[in-house]
């Protein structure tokens, strides 16, 4: 017995959510967000345009030239989703943030791979395709779509009628998350880009996928539901080691100039063992960059206050969530081990002993680096409690705080450098062995810069 059922895809429009529909009089109307005015508006379509406002508005693909001219007039100022079904099972829907770059492409049937870029993943309730070069994301509604989506579309069961992949592909197309096979690699400009560095660019900046502060920057989204992250870490156990404090008076009269500093300033890789750096130096260096000079409190009665810290360097919020752990091989009056830097106390407390395998794991990247593979004669891993940021900032705290890694690293720069010390940042570290060498769990503090110091050789 032969089967007489036609497949029937249909695509459902609606205003993406906040979005709505102003209905003026002669034939005019305004899309919000967007501030697209339509005029010479005939009847029919306002009355689309009333029942797009009601809901969902599901319209077979075979609608006629005028009503599928009009919807891409709709789909093309940015605020109308569209969801495909077929014979009444959604597949997956077209949400955009912007406008697309053209008219929706008729079906055919190309040879596509899935972006590098592109991303599936929860979002609440959803499984959402993501890439950080479209101009919408895919809300996946079908396991068949899925396959699609992924290139994986072979099981028989699962699969989507030819027809109706087709016209998926077509779709992805059109959104950026497929492309064609090796576009991706040949071009440099899209080779250069690792996806995680393209990603974390779109996500922490405003301009594509945010058009406004809503949900972004120091919005405080945690206040009410999370107690802020306290100013002061919880101090690590052991006996303390004060260190001195400078003359802040002396160095303003005797410092070196600021220009001269400036263009002295070099990476230096190579140290003098037999002029180790003084625990006076140490002392120095710390409480000139990275000293918490005070703390201003804010909401004093709520469970755990907020405390804005004053240090040295520039800090978005006041907020100060750097931590500065030396690991000392050879300092003149300081035993060899891993301390936390007390900012408040300006004291070094002992975290682990020098010897320690997670200690010499954090330690060997940095003589990679270092003349002859020389190991450092103190290492300072930085870290970021990042919960001081992102209890505050939404979207973007982690690139925050890379940029206090570059203004505290500077600022260690200059003044080594205004001491006659040498230093040079390292572009990379150990974050696993930072955490086992800590016990700090890595969603708390992780290491994010790190930075040697030592006496220059001669």
């Amino acid at each position: 017995m032969t089967s007489t059922h036609t497949t029937v895809t249909r695509t459902a429009y609606s205003l993406t959510p906040g979005a709505r529909c102003l209905l003026g009089g002669g034939g005019v109307a305004v899309l919000l967000p967007a501030k697209q005015r339509l005029v010479g508006l005939s009847p029919a379509q306002v009355a689309l345009l009333r029942r797009l406002n009601a809901g969902p508005l599901d319209i077979s693909d075979q609608a006629d030239a005028a009503t599928a001219e009009f919807l891409d007039r709709l789909v093309a100022t940015g605020v109308v989703e569209l969801t495909v079904s077929v014979d009444g099972r959604n597949l997956y829907s077209l949400r955009p943030f912007r406008r697309p770059p053209g008219p929706r492409p008729a079906p055919s049937d190309l040879r596509l791979e899935s972006s590098r870029f592109t991303v599936v993943r929860r979002v609440d309730v959803d499984v959402i395709s993501e890439n950080p070069r479209s101009w919408c994301d895919i809300v996946v509604r079908d396991a068949a779509a899925l396959g699609v989506l992924s290139g994986l579309d072979t099981d028989p069961i699962a699969a989507l009628p030819p027809a109706v992949a087709v016209r998926m592909r077509a779709d992805l197309a059109w959104a950026g998350h497929a492309v064609a096979p090796g576009v991706e690699t040949r071009e440099f400009a899209t080779r250069s880009w690792s996806p995680h560095e393209l990603w974390f660019h779109r996500r922490s900046t405003v301009g594509n996928r945010a058009a406004a502060f809503a949900g972004f920057g120091p919005s405080r989204w945690a206040d009410g539901a999370f107690e802020p992250t306290p100013a002061r870490r919880e101090p690590y156990p052991g006996a303390a080691i004060s260190l001195p404090t400078p003359d802040l008076d002396a160095l303003r009269r005797d410092d070196r100039p600021f220009t001269a500093v400036v263009e002295y300033r070099t990476s230096v890789r190579d140290f003098d063992d037999t002029r180790p750096v003084t625990l006076a130096q140490l002392g120095e260096l710390l409480y000139r960059c990275a000293r918490t000079r005070s703390v201003r409190t804010v909401d004093a009665n709520r469970p755990v206050p907020e405390q804005l810290p004053s240090r040295p360097y520039p800090s978005g919020g006041s907020l100060y969530e750097l931590e500065i752990y030396p690991v000392v091989r050879t300092v003149a009056g300081v035993p060899a081990g891993m301390y936390h830097y007390d900012s408040f106390e300006h004291v070094l407390r002992p975290v682990a002993a020098y010897d320690n395998p997670a200690v010499e794991r954090l330690i060997a990247p940095a003589s990679l680096t270092l003349a002859d593979g020389q190991r450092p004669q103190v290492m300072f891993a930085i870290a970021a409690r990042a919960g001081r940021m992102m209890w505050a900032y939404e979207q973007m705290p982690y690139a925050v705080i890379l940029k206090h890694v570059g203004v505290l690293t500077q600022s260690l720069y200059l003044t080594s450098t205004a001491m006659g010390l040498g230093g040079v940042a390292q572009g990379y570290g150990d974050t696993a062995a930072f955490a086992e060498a800590t016990g700090a769990d890595e969603l708390v503090e992780c290491n994010v810069g790190t930075f040697v110091v030592g006496t220059p050789r001669a």
